[in-house]
């Protein structure tokens, strides 16, 4: 199936890390002109030279938590290319700590990041998408952790969990207007922030690190861990007209570790 998303702007959060640089090359790669936000300049500026000329901005000081910040990069993303029609929420932390020693700062920063920041920059970009119709698109990357629960990472459960909530509720107040709000829910896929765990796993329990990553695929039916590619495959087709009649759904992406 070849997907043509020429002349769809498609604004990508988290898009310096590796599922959201993998999303926004698959968007490009496909057509669409991408705003690729985040915090740190560097990785996105990077991305940005390295797709087509004139297909990806760079939106640095990118903070989900903030809406000041949101709206100005929406005005910067505006400017390039009109109105976002595809939103692909990707921004997220997953920091571990035992619940017992889990303090609210903590909680409310996660919960802030991974579930708030969704409700943030979705209803800036609200207009954009209902005037977008029956072409505009909401894709909010959650994880096997919002279908399930995962020791040590219960603030980051609490929060994908809720992404899946908001994504089926929003789905169904927006199915009106066309608009479809999917979610995908991947498992531990091979980024910066898997790196990050593996180092702090090996930290605390002393096993090498392809002692850990077996471990981490063990519980994983195809034998291995997911890559960014993976997700990425899944939110093109989710915002391509083939999926126009798919709404509501939390799709897992996990080989086989969750299935319905």
């Amino acid at each position: 199936m070849v997907t043509d998303l020429q002349g769809r702007h498609a604004l990508v959060t988290g898009a310096g890390g590796g599922i959201g640089g993998a999303i926004a090359r698959a968007l490009s790669d496909a057509g669409a002109h991408v705003s690729l936000a985040g915090r740190r300049r560097e990785p996105l500026v990077a991305l940005a030279l390295a797709l087509p000329e004139g297909r990806a901005l760079a939106i640095d000081g990118f903070d989900v938590t903030d809406e000041a910040l949101i709206a100005g990069g929406l005005k910067r993303a505006r400017a390039a290319f009109g109105p976002v029609d595809i939103l692909v929420n990707n921004a997220g932390e997953a920091p571990s700590a035992p619940f017992p020693k889990m303090d609210t700062t903590l909680w409310s920063r996660v919960l802030s990041v991974d579930l708030t920041s969704v409700y943030l920059v979705t209803q800036a970009v609200l207009a954009d998408l209902k005037a977008g119709g029956a072409k505009a698109r909401v894709v909010n990357v959650a994880s096997t952790a919002g279908l399930r629960g995962y020791a040590y990472v219960s603030a980051y459960c609490a929060a994908k969990h809720g992404v899946i909530g908001l994504t089926r509720a929003l789905a169904l107040e927006l199915a009106s207007t066309g608009v479809t709000v999917n979610a995908v829910c991947p498992a531990f896929t091979e980024t910066p922030l898997l790196e990050n765990s593996i180092r702090n796993i090996m930290a605390k329990t002393g096993r090498t690190e392809a002692e850990t990553r077996t471990e981490l695929a063990k519980g994983i039916p195809l034998g291995r861990l997911a890559k960014p590619g993976d997700v990425a495959s899944a939110v093109t087709w989710l915002v391509s007209e083939a999926a126009g009649f798919v709404t509501g759904e939390a799709i897992s992406i996990s080989g086989g570790e969750v299935t319905r």
